[in-house]
């Protein structure tokens, strides 16, 4: 207890140590405090000017603006709860840093994908060669091409394999390297259920929204990471707790007939299944392969906020607003804004429309009192299982981001991307007049 005591007092010396940032917007000048630049730094959002000096404002550029103040008239204020406390990483400040000098990553590689064999094999060689502990999922190595490569058998042998659903290699690998497209951080994403190691994605796939690194320079690029002169982007994923009422088949005889005795098969609540994930893009909620309207109540911290009745919902992450949510009419949200997006797909309503709830809140999602049939659900396309009557499916912000390397900074990899992948306002400009026109 008096660890704990100790601790909140040094964070908030430090919150009010903090040199104070002067808003251009309220004030004329710019005057900002650079003391702090080179390094990462937490900014609370409850930390409040003290009364009577409300003219200066912390500065909080992962918001783009000032801290809101506290202060409410000369008399009323927000009541200070610790438990509350929510620090924002600056993100001009994310950088990658070491504790200790990294030595082992673990290369994920699309699977038959002919083309990305000799990128494997070539980065392979040069991590080993500079000393690198390497780990390869098994069946990477089962390909034929890499089995029977001769040449290559050397630097095999070095390899740690692992499976994946049998081996736990969470607190082995120093940082990551993607070999494909956004399929393949989506999987790493999956092998880590906790915290995530820095992610390094290579552009060797179909789309790479998510993959800002061409592989041409690949040396210069990993050594970079290697030496910690790297930018991040946390991309925030969902915690996901899927509750089922595990039902359990009995054979009950309710009948005889001339060829003996017939049986029908009911089920019996036997207790709860409860299963966990770690999801990077989206939980979606369909109606399966059933012709009848999915009908699934949705509830914001415990209270129903409203019942889809279409084809489903989906559930994602700014990562994944480019995704599916991106298809069924949502707006694209930059990775570094905190929040939750809850997407209908094809609504049977022309006023439901895609709404954005703050990061933090618990969604849960059940299946209708009175819904026709079953649904089904899937976390970054996979895992796919079907929802009855009584199961549940929780969601909330997890507090294990996946650290994704960029190749420049948040901001120019996220818009470029929106650019090259997206085609996003992409469009035939208008022509200038070439003459003035008269003045009527």
């Amino acid at each position: 207890m008096e660890m704990n005591r100790e601790k909140l007092c040094t964070s908030k010396a430090d919150v009010s140590s903090d040199s104070a940032y002067h808003c251009s917007t309220c004030h004329d000048d710019e005057e900002w405090s650079h003391t702090s630049r080179g390094r990462a730094k937490s900014r609370s959002l409850s930390a409040s000017p003290a009364l009577g000096s409300t003219k200066e404002f912390r500065r909080t550029r992962s918001l783009h603006g000032p801290c809101p103040v506290t202060t409410f008239g000369p008399k009323a204020c927000m009541l200070q709860n610790p438990k509350t406390i929510m620090h924002i990483q600056d993100p001009a400040s994310q950088r990658l840093t070491w504790n200790k000098p990294p030595k082992s990553v673990l290369v994920i590689k699309k699977i038959r994908d002919a083309s990305l064999l000799q990128p494997f094999k070539e980065l392979c060689v040069y991590l080993t060669e500079n000393n690198m502990i390497v780990y390869v999922e098994k069946k990477v190595l089962e390909d034929p091409a890499i089995a029977n490569d001769d040449n290559f058998g050397p630097v095999k042998k070095k390899f740690c394999t692992f499976r994946e659903d049998y081996d736990d290699i969470s607190n082995q690998i120093d940082f990551i390297i993607c070999l494909g497209g956004d399929g393949t951080l989506l999987y790493a994403s999956s092998l880590f259920q906790g915290s995530v190691p820095p992610v390094m994605a290579f552009h060797l796939g179909s789309l790479g929204f998510l993959t800002p690194f061409n592989f041409e320079n690949f040396q210069s690029q990993v050594t970079q990471v290697i030496e910690g002169n790297a930018a991040l982007v946390l991309r925030s994923r969902l915690k996901v707790k899927v509750v089922k009422e595990h039902r359990e088949k009995m054979t009950v005889q309710n009948g005889i007939e001339e060829n003996g005795v017939v049986s029908t098969n009911i089920e019996k609540e036997v207790g709860k299944q409860i299963m966990q994930y770690q999801v990077l893009n989206e939980v979606v909620v369909d109606r399966g392969p059933s012709s009848y309207l999915s009908n699934v109540d949705v509830f914001l911290d415990g209270h129903l906020i409203t019942t889809v009745q279409g084809d489903g919902v989906i559930v994602s992450t700014p990562t994944g607003s480019t995704a599916y949510a991106a298809a069924a009419g949502a707006s694209m949200i930059h990775p570094n804004v905190p929040a939750i997006m809850i997407t209908p797909i094809c609504p049977h309503s022309l006023s439901f429309r895609p709404i954005v709830v703050p990061a933090g809140v618990e969604l849960k999602i059940m299946l209708s009192p009175d819904a026709r049939n079953t649904a089904w659900v899937s976390f970054d396309g996979r895992k796919r299982q079907e929802i009855c009557h009584g199961d549940s499916i929780s969601i909330t912000t997890s507090c294990y981001p996946l650290p994704s390397i960029c190749f420049r900074d948040p901001v120019s990899d996220w818009f470029e991307s929106l650019a090259e992948c997206l085609h996003w306002n992409v469009r035939k400009k208008q022509n200038n007049f070439a003459v003035e026109e008269e003045e009527f």
